[in-house]
């Protein structure tokens, strides 16, 4: 029976045309070496080198056994460090990249789908918002993530997942009984989260754009960071809102029951993808993460 042992003292000795040398490389005793090269040779049933002087020469045999010998020596490190990445990933720590409001929706119920397969892992779920999470992508602090587009994709691969219709939510019935033009955007009382993200904020410059080809301009009035909070000023009556469906039917049941919510006109939508920096090679944890990711999001959002 062949033997890893034996390949690895085959191939030295093929190398160096010596069974010293393919000892001291390996760091065995030569004898050592020789007793398996023999060895080998009495498995395959032939002779794989000739001495010649004080050294080896390789015979026509050994030169075509040596690529599958290569091969096979490959292939035992590949299942190493597979079994390696994946022992990490029982104990080690998962890192992924997510904007806020997303996590609404998919943050606890996407831990709980990899503690349920990896108890033993640690999490970090990283990120407010998609400028953000693009910033630490881009810097390595994340190895993948899931952002809503658009984005710049420079040196990214960015694959679209999934699509979350933005809706408008309004207190007041009349205000939701059809769908919400640009014109009627335009000249409503908002209030919008993301506030320190604004300028580069996917869902708010949509918005501005719908406006802006009515010939207006998306005016706010009251500003704040997450949507929890928006959501709250819109059942006070302050002010209404454009936020994500999904994000909108979680919230609403706990937090504002008395608001209601309709398309716009056109309808528009948040475009959710998962992006990795193109020269990366993932990790089975980063791996594992986009599967599971894209899997539940797809089960409550509109998969693309």
């Amino acid at each position: 029976m062949l033997s890893l042992h034996q390949l690895r003292c085959f191939l030295a000795t093929y190398e160096h045309g010596s069974l010293t040398a393919a000892a001291e490389e390996l760091g065995y005793a030569q004898p050592s070496v020789s007793e398996q090269v023999r060895s080998l040779e009495r498995s395959l049933g032939t002779i794989l080198f000739r001495r010649v002087g004080r050294g080896v020469v390789p015979t026509t045999v050994a030169d075509t056994f040596r690529p599958y010998a290569e091969r096979t020596i490959a292939a035992a490190e590949e299942a190493r460090l597979a079994v390696a990445a994946i022992s990490a990933l029982e104990t080690g720590t998962i890192r992924f990249g997510m904007f806020g409001t997303s996590r609404l929706y998919l943050g606890s119920a996407l831990i709980a789908d990899v503690l349920e397969r990896h108890p033993g892992v640690r999490v970090e779920m990283i990120g407010q918002n998609s400028a953000d999470v693009l910033a630490d992508l881009r810097r390595g602090r994340v190895e993948v993530a899931m952002i809503a587009l658009p984005v710049a994709p420079e040196g990214l691969t960015v694959r679209p997942i999934a699509r979350d219709e933005l809706v408008y939510l309004s207190r007041d019935p009349e205000r939701v009984r059809k769908p919400v033009t640009a014109r009627q955007l335009g000249a409503a009382s908002l209030v919008l989260p993301e506030t320190t993200w604004r300028n580069v904020d996917s869902t708010r410059l949509m918005l501005t754009q719908m406006v802006q080809k009515a010939g207006l301009e998306l005016r706010t009035r009251i500003e704040v960071e997450d949507v929890e909070t928006a959501v709250e000023i819109v059942e006070l009556g302050l002010a209404d809102s454009v936020l994500p469906r999904g994000a909108v039917d979680q919230l609403l049941p706990r937090l504002a029951s008395e608001i209601g919510f309709v398309s716009l006109r056109p309808k528009m939508y948040d475009t959710v993808a998962v992006v990795h920096r193109s020269d990366a090679i993932l990790s089975p944890a980063a791996q594992l993460v986009i599967d599971l990711a894209t899997k539940r999001i797809q089960s409550i959002s509109e998969p693309v």
